[in-house]
């Protein structure tokens, strides 16, 4: 059995630029600029995103167990433009 290292690797990337600023680090930001214990806010941060990715890469493998590659993908493709367009179209809330 060998390991993929460029798997590994596009995952981190991908993850990584994908939390930078998102609200889990903004929460990360206040919990350990609030606490006499930075090291506890890192542990539990960092274990609840193993966690969620955990259970993402779980829901992934037995995804692609039932459905076809390319209706995954293509699902995920779907879902991320979906939110891209949410994020660009106005609300009707005014900023003031």
């Amino acid at each position: 059995m060998s390991f993929d290292w460029n798997l590994l690797s596009v995952s981190f990337i991908t993850v990584f630029l994908s939390e930078l600023g998102d609200k889990s680090q903004l929460a990360a930001i206040a919990l350990g600029g609030s606490s006499s214990s930075p090291k506890a806010v890192f542990l539990g941060t960092a274990s609840a995103l193993v966690f969620a990715s955990f259970l993402g890469v779980l829901l992934g493998e037995g995804t692609a167990q039932i459905l076809p590659t390319q209706i995954v993908k293509g699902a995920a493709a779907i879902g991320f433009a979906l939110l891209a367009i949410r994020l660009l179209w106005p609300d009707g809330k005014t900023d003031g």
